[in-house]
């Protein structure tokens, strides 16, 4: 693989890079470039393991690929993926970047891992990145006080980008606003809609939301409630199939308490659709810390509730809360949280040159990081 860029280019090994949120760490396209040079990801290791991530499992991350390449890069910057890593090769890869004296940069994004029900693995995996991380950035300030109460490091708090494309986002909004649900209160056509997407049941996620958000839906005028899932999980002969689940959702909706929708995966187009078809969207998140979905929604002008857990209602001020960790759901909450959406919607859709504006700084600030991070390794080397 050829990693060299020309010039005096800052050449990151982004793990991952294509994933939405590193590429919208980028200078807006057609604006002028900052130094900042993402290695293309390489061919998984071993194989994608799943089509909506084509990245998984990355190659960069491991001492061998470190110690073929490190001509290749100035310094690697992690973001996902290390799950598939054990703490053993974690720290390998650790001990290979120092040993070519290349920098470590780590977002933390995950301070609890969504898709595993006993933290003890990812706990393991952050004891040995956030130490060795020359730089650690997170995304809100509640991760970075986590943070500093659990590794005493001090993180740097950068906020999430867009997720929608620009174009898209100036088209979905347009339309939202052409329909007339902006803040005001929602009139009685079209009828206000809640929709929570409980995608392919991962560790984090609770169906129990379900009949307390119905319930929550039902004191109001004209409402409806859409719940979203993933077909196999509703397929006899998936072997991700739930009976129990299959009952209470197809139940539900034969009564008419909300309507189900049971579909393949989303592609980026339809996603973006589904979500601006809702008013609000509502986070059923048992554990967890961050959220893309969460800065989709903004992007498109739908509100977001949002659990307790975590740092979700950090993200931005726009985010209604509602109780729910590991300990279980507080059906007041969420029914308070429902009806205040309902009454009010308290935050307009972040505009396409807000977002823009957004990501310049973005861009400017990871460039600004490398550069101190690469310089301070240059003083450490000559004093050395």
């Amino acid at each position: 693989m050829d990693g060299r860029f020309s010039g005096d280019a800052l050449r990151v090994a982004s793990i991952p890079y294509n994933q939405v949120y590193i590429r919208h760490l980028e200078a807006v396209e057609g604006e002028r470039p900052t130094r900042v040079r993402r290695l293309p990801d390489p061919h998984p290791a071993g194989g994608s393991r799943f089509t909506q991530s084509g990245w998984w499992p990355p190659a960069m991350l491991s001492a061998q690929w470190v110690a073929q390449h490190h001509t290749d890069f100035d310094l690697m910057h992690v973001h996902f993926g290390f799950d598939a890593v054990s703490p053993a090769d974690l720290a390998a890869l650790i001990d290979e970047l120092r040993r070519h004296g290349k920098p470590l940069v780590y977002t933390a994004h995950d301070l609890r891992n969504p898709h595993h029900r006993d933290p003890q693995a990812h706990d393991a995996q952050l004891d040995l990145l956030v130490p060795a991380a020359d730089r650690v950035i997170t995304l809100t300030q509640g991760a970075a006080t986590e943070i500093r109460r659990r590794w005493g490091v001090d993180a740097i708090v950068l906020p999430h980008p867009h997720v929608v494309d620009f174009p898209t986002m100036e088209r979905l909004q347009g339309r939202r606003l052409r329909m007339g649900t902006g803040p005001e209160p929602p009139s009685a056509s079209p009828p206000f809609r809640i929709g929570v997407h409980l995608k392919s049941l991962r560790e984090n996620m609770d169906p129990g939301i379900v009949e307390p958000l119905a319930a929550a839906v039902s004191g109001l005028g004209p409402a409806e409630l859409v719940v979203n899932l993933h077909r196999e999980v509703l397929d006899p002969g998936s072997t991700d199939y739930r009976a129990d689940l299959d009952a209470l959702l197809r139940g539900g909706h034969a009564d008419g308490r909300w309507v189900l929708d049971v579909h393949d995966y989303y592609d980026e187009r339809a996603f973006f659709g589904y979500l601006a078809s809702l008013d609000v969207s509502v986070l059923p998140y048992r554990f967890g810390t961050h959220s893309g979905w969460l800065e989709a929604c903004r992007d498109v002008g739908t509100s977001v509730i949002a659990p307790s857990c975590g740092h979700y209602r950090d993200q931005h001020p726009s985010v209604v809360e509602y109780a729910h960790d590991e300990r279980g759901l507080d059906a007041a909450s969420l029914r308070d949280a429902v009806h205040l959406l309902y009454r009010h919607r308290p935050w307009p859709a972040p505009s396409v040159a807000e977002r823009k504006a957004q990501r310049r700084d973005l861009a400017a600030e990871h460039e600004r990081l490398y550069e101190a991070v690469l310089a301070s390794r240059s003083v450490d080397a000559v004093q050395g």
